[in-house]
């Protein structure tokens, strides 16, 4: 259950606001001089009936990536008027839902973009040099020595990175990528002046999946991008690919991955994130050409404390009848 409020100065029940964790600071020290604040506790996570219970009466709401709010939860809270997630995507919120109630939504873009750029790339590093089966080898007592053949990877100079997406996060990877004389390629719905600048040629899916040695994703998760990389774009990789995920676990059909990595389709991939997050497809724990990482794209000290100052900042505005600094349904502040 949440733990007692925070209390700020003059404030009344009608101010207050629920945290479905305790973000680092300076998140609760902004939203508890404005509001009185609820907080659930770090662990366990809070369920459906938690959530409902920590948010019942209250205005707003902060929740992370990991939170379902859908109708049936907003149903349950006539009096929100608010949400705050701590995170870029939003595919956890019922935005229609939201919108139609007049809630308004925001999220925190720009803070953790170098953050999970630099850990898609090390994930990269990682796949693409073996180095997570060298230090297995390595632990395990199997090292015997320099050998010339041992755990052969990609050397990333002239070979191509596909991004499949080049938004914040894609152009900071592909911004690295040049730094290392990768060759890249993209898919975008439209033209990207930065990826262009860059030396990135705008092509077709198919054609990214054919020519790439390597493929980051790094689009929303949606309709169109569900399970995008299934087992038919998968067999469209060269087998001497890799695939590194750091965007939403939905966008790879994680059955079909294992498959490929177990059947040489691809020669590995590297994950951040998974389909049914925390849970993780049990075939693709009993691989050795797969990285696995427990969501750590934005786990930065810098990059998480930005993140609950721009959150607890954009509820604050949008509570104090102000505009917030990052909505993602604008529509509702027009009305």
């Amino acid at each position: 259950m949440p733990g007692p409020p925070h209390r700020a100065e003059g404030l009344t029940l009608a101010d207050r606001v629920f945290a479905t964790y305790p973000v680092p600071e300076p998140g609760l020290e902004i939203l508890s001089a404005a509001f009185l604040v609820r907080v659930h506790p770090a662990r366990p996570q809070p369920d459906r009936e938690a959530m409902r219970a920590g948010a019942e009466g209250c205005r707003g709401m902060l929740t992370l990536v990991r939170d379902r709010v859908d109708a049936e939860l907003l149903e349950a809270l006539p009096e929100l008027r608010a949400i705050a997630n701590y995170g870029v995507g939003y595919d956890n919120i019922d935005i229609v839902e939201a919108t139609r109630r007049g809630i308004v939504v925001t999220n925190t873009p720009d803070v953790l973009t170098a953050a999970t750029a630099d850990l898609a790339f090390a994930l990269l590093l990682a796949c693409t040099r073996r180095l997570g089966e060298g230090e297995r080898l390595v632990r395990s007592g199997g090292f015997g020595g320099w050998d010339p053949q041992m755990l052969l990877g990609l050397e990333l100079e002239g070979a191509t990175l596909g991004l499949l997406g080049v938004g914040r996060i894609g152009l900071a990877v592909a911004r690295r990528a040049t730094g290392f004389g990768m060759k890249l390629l993209h898919v975008s719905r439209h033209e990207s002046a930065e990826a262009t600048a860059l030396g990135s040629r705008r092509v077709e899916l198919n054609e990214l999946l054919d020519a790439s040695d390597v493929v980051s994703i790094h689009v929303s998760l949606n309709d169109d991008t569900r399970h995008i990389i299934d087992a038919s774009a998968l067999r469209r990789m060269k087998p001497t690919a890799y695939l590194v995920n750091t965007a939403r676990g939905p966008i790879v059909d994680e059955v079909a991955l294992a498959q490929a990595l177990r059947e040489g389709w691809i020669a590995g991939a590297g994950l951040d994130v998974y389909e049914r997050e925390p849970q993780v497809e049990p075939a693709l724990l009993e691989l050795d050409n797969v990285v696995l990482l427990p969501h750590l794209g934005s786990a930065t000290t810098r990059a998480r404390s930005e993140m609950a100052r721009v959150a607890a900042t954009n509820l604050v505005a949008a509570l104090s009848g102000h505009r917030p600094p990052n909505p993602v349904n604008p529509e509702v502040l027009e009305k």
